[in-house]
């Protein structure tokens, strides 16, 4: 079996499709390729796969891909591919589809997964082909976080910042400058953070901020902390797999399903940034 996971990662849309995608791969029995777009500040250096850099997203550059590599399965994780898109490759090269869904979108596949806890399988009526097999609400939960979750850690850091890998919003210093001077602060971020050297300036002098670029420790960092500042994206699930209490921030309108999840089950989220509102939530935490 040869499995095609086609999904993108940037300073702009972040690093969410890929990092999941990577736990999804593990799944996967036979070859895995992923195919990719060598857009600014991609981490397809990170991935442990082999990767085909696509110069498009055009749909006849990856049926070419497809129809080479004589692919089995076709695993699409990206927002910028629609129900037409995919309707063409299941037309020109009959492949099995997997879809990656979010936001409850029209699909043309076989199976659609949509990993987020607030996923409704009864949404997805009318939205996919008949026969089309639903696998919702089982968050892809990396391996580290499994194995972490199972060592007693010491709170070290009052709080984590993680804001995704690109921080697309630029929030991470704005957060920085309203939290009171002297916590304990980790932050996590990747390469693929367009502002990171902008941030690494800013925490130069302040020995209680740790800035960790590209950790490979994040469930370690997340474990080691009293609370968590995040986006309702891919990382809260994990925030919540490690039972830590967190403030969610929407940064971006795909994250509006978690958000209204986060928001109905009591969680402490922000539909946007405010400063005195942010603040009210972390005194109340």
């Amino acid at each position: 079996m040869k499995i095609l996971i086609r999904a993108d990662s940037s300073s702009t849309i972040g690093l969410g499709h890929i990092m999941r995608d990577l736990v999804l791969a593990k799944e996967f029995e036979g070859e895995v390729i992923f195919a990719c777009q060598a857009l600014e500040g991609n981490i397809i250096d990170q991935i442990p796969y082999e990767v085909k850099r696509l110069t498009s997203n055009d749909a006849g550059e990856l049926i070419a891909l497809i129809h080479a590599l004589h692919v089995t399965l076709l695993v699409i994780d990206h927002y910028g591919i629609d129900v037409s898109f995919e309707r063409k490759i299941k037309e020109a090269m009959g492949v099995k589809i997997l879809s990656v869904d979010d936001t409850y979108e029209s699909h043309h596949c076989d199976i659609l997964l949509n990993p987020n806890l607030y996923a409704d399988a009864s949404r997805y009526e009318g939205l996919v082909p008949k026969g089309c097999e639903l696998r919702c609400g089982v968050p892809l939960i990396r391996e580290e976080f499994h194995t972490e979750k199972t060592i007693q850690r010491e709170k070290i850091y009052d709080v984590c910042i993680a804001m995704g890998g690109s921080d697309a919003s630029n929030l991470t210093q704005t957060i920085l400058q309203t939290l009171p001077k002297d916590k304990r602060i980790a932050i996590l971020t990747t390469t693929a953070n367009a502002h990171l050297e902008a941030l690494k300036s800013f925490v130069a002098d302040t020995p209680n901020i740790a800035l960790h670029v590209n950790s490979k420790e994040v469930a370690k960092l997340l474990h080691q902390s009293h609370c968590v500042i995040t986006t309702p994206s891919v990382m809260v699930h994990e925030v919540l797999f490690m039972e830590v209490p967190f403030i969610a921030i929407q940064t971006a309108q795909n994250q509006e399903a978690m958000f209204q999840y986060l928001h109905q089950k009591g969680y402490l989220v922000l539909k946007e940034w405010n400063e005195h509102a942010f603040m009210r939530l972390y005194n109340a935490k």
